[in-house]
């Protein structure tokens, strides 16, 4: 039995030291990083621009690959059956890694036993837009057209975060509006700019550039206070207090990776986020609040999120599927 017990403890120790090994010469070849949702949007967007740090940083290609679908389960998945070697990366949302949780009965996968959260790109709220060419030009008209015509407005939803807080809007607004879901951002902006759809709401990334030129108008957004870079916009939250919605886009690895990798992530994204071209990117023309994040605090924060998003699932009112 006392051999056994050696023989085990030196095998603990070539297997720590192999994880080691794998630590030190990362990344020696191109890796991958999942965005698991169609390219254009939120997660398409900053996953590039992370990307492309991470490479000048580390020296290897990163390719970004869209597996949209399932409100970002189909591409989780994929990184949830990779190797835990840091070679496959997964763009993290509020929707994966906390919505979903509390939108799915049967969730293949569990955001915080089977990964590893490395980076935070940071928070950030939504917009409500409507087509220029509408009757309600404010928020305020919009509620008061919503009401007089219960049930003639739609809204378009790809994700967690132009569906739930849409949801919750109705309920505390009282007022009837019609879903319609999307597989992915282009088919939902395809019909709203058509005018097949009324109104949306598009997180300050995605939107940004559609708001520039004049295809969309946004009327409020789910912020918890006014942004300065739009100050003529209200919060809803001044009309409903207690509306505030807001999520993150981040970045993890599968639970498993060498804490080494996870950490040298973790320092770059750090580093990355507060990169002034980047941090300019994040803070003014997306509107995100960013900090640094350590791996205990990532964790923390997760945690945080599923919970909050468990609650306005709660108060929308939505079903599990």
């Amino acid at each position: 039995m006392q051999r056994r017990a050696m023989l085990l403890g030196a095998g603990g120790m070539l297997a720590g030291l192999g994880d080691l090994a794998r630590a030190e010469s990362w990344p020696s070849r191109p890796m991958r990083l999942v965005v698991p949702f169609a390219p254009g949007g939120s997660g398409d967007i900053t996953g590039r621009i992370y990307g492309k740090y991470l490479e000048e940083a580390l020296g290897q290609p990163i390719v970004i690959d869209n597996k949209p679908g399932a409100n970002g389960i189909i591409g989780t998945e994929t990184v949830k059956a990779a190797p835990a070697d840091g070679y496959t990366l997964h763009l993290s949302t509020i929707s994966t890694h906390a919505a979903n949780v509390s939108l799915y009965k049967k969730l293949p996968y569990d955001p915080i036993r089977d990964f590893i959260t490395v980076g935070l790109f940071g928070t950030g709220g939504s917009f409500l837009v409507v087509r220029p060419e509408a009757p309600y030009k404010t928020f305020e008209a919009f509620v008061a057209y919503a009401r007089a015509n219960p049930g003639k407005l739609n809204y378009a939803h790809f994700n967690s975060s132009t569906h739930v807080p849409a949801e919750v809007l109705k309920r505390m607004a009282g007022i009837d509006m019609v879903g319609v879901p999307y597989r992915a951002i282009g088919n939902a902006l395809t019909d709203f700019f058509a005018g097949t759809i009324d109104v949306m709401f598009p997180d300050t990334v995605a939107a940004a550039g559609h708001i520039s030129a004049g295809k969309m108008i946004p009327i409020a957004s789910t912020r918890p206070k006014r942004w300065e870079k739009h100050p003529e916009l209200p919060a809803i939250g001044e009309f409903y207090p207690g509306y505030e919605l807001t999520g993150f886009l981040g970045m993890s690895v599968v639970t498993g990776t060498p804490v080494e990798i996870a950490q040298r992530l973790n320092t770059l994204i750090n580093e990355a986020t507060f990169h002034p071209p980047i941090r300019r990117r994040l803070e003014d023309e997306f509107g995100f609040s960013v900090q640094r994040m350590t791996l205990d605090q990532l964790a923390v924060h997760v945690r945080t999120q599923r919970d909050r998003w468990a609650d306005y699932v709660r108060i929308a009112g939505i079903e599990p599927q």
